[in-house]
């Protein structure tokens, strides 16, 4: 196994134990690790062939998932279950389990603000609502938004398999009025955001910061690799999130579980103290 591939491994068996006991087709996996699909494939079959992973066919898709017994010590060992009861098992860990939204269900609002609004926060939206499924739904905003999208996030968004079409820089003050539709959720992605914004938001929604570095800031040749880096880390939080049982938690253990997502890895300095 190369070592691009045992760097992938702790990333990819905390996003799989996120999705147990279900799994996710191998499509998803690159998408939501940002690999190569080639590159992969061939990482689950070796982690196949070692017994960390079982895979079914589901019509033309080929779902991977752990393998409960073999992966106990190793979810242990990488800390990936947040410390709230009720929630389905696996070798002894608990984690969170995907949950569908009935076709009834009124779904969770999510805003994501920033302060330019062009790349971590859209990269979170766009996210939220493929992760989703229908039963998180999210919009993004900025407190000073950028006349546009900055176009290394857009790019590598497309090259995912996002669609981008309705991605735009957006102010926060539209979605703060009086009148406007409620969330249930309001997180920040960026510090600046953090410190400055104090909206009475409507439905009285729960707030968690989740700091990441700005990947716009890194220099030129740097920034592909800092928006990579930025969407593995959005990336993470998000699969947190929706897969968390929101309606079967009180508000005392969601606010827990906020907590616990926004120390996840690549956390700035502002996010963890928040979190403390």
């Amino acid at each position: 196994m190369t070592s691009h591939s045992r760097a992938i491994d702790p990333e990819l068996i905390r996003l799989l134990a996120r999705y147990q006991p279900f799994g996710l087709p191998a499509g998803d996996i690159a998408r939501l690790v940002a690999v190569p699909h080639n590159t992969m494939s061939t990482h689950l079959a070796l982690l196949e062939k070692a017994g960390l992973l079982r895979s079914r066919r589901d019509g033309r898709q080929v779902i991977f998932a752990l393998d409960p017994p073999s992966c106990t010590t190793l979810l242990a060992n990488l800390s990936i279950a947040f410390a709230i009861g009720g929630r389905d098992t696996v070798g002894g860990s608990v984690v969170p389990v995907v949950r569908q939204a009935a076709s009834d269900t009124k779904p969770y609002r999510v805003l994501v603000l920033c302060t330019a609004n062009s790349a971590r926060s859209l990269m979170a939206e766009a996210l939220i609502n493929r992760e989703g499924q229908g039963r998180f739904v999210a919009v993004s905003a900025g407190l000073r938004p950028a006349k546009a999208p900055h176009p290394e996030a857009l790019q590598l968004l497309v090259e995912l398999g996002y669609e981008i079409t309705s991605l735009r820089s957006k102010d926060w003050q539209a979605f703060s009025a009086p009148n406007a539709a409620p969330f249930d959720f309001v997180i920040t992605v960026c510090d600046a955001a953090e410190g400055e914004h104090c909206a009475a938001w409507p439905g009285h929604p729960l707030s968690a910061h989740w700091g990441i570095a700005d990947p716009a800031a890194a220099p030129g040749p740097e920034q592909r690799a800092a928006m990579l880096d930025a969407y593995r880390q959005l990336s993470a939080r998000v699969t947190s999130l929706v897969n968390l049982p929101v309606d079967s938690l009180d508000l005392g253990s969601l606010k827990v579980a906020l907590t616990e997502i926004a120390r996840l890895e690549g956390a700035t300095p502002l996010a963890l103290q928040r979190a403390a």
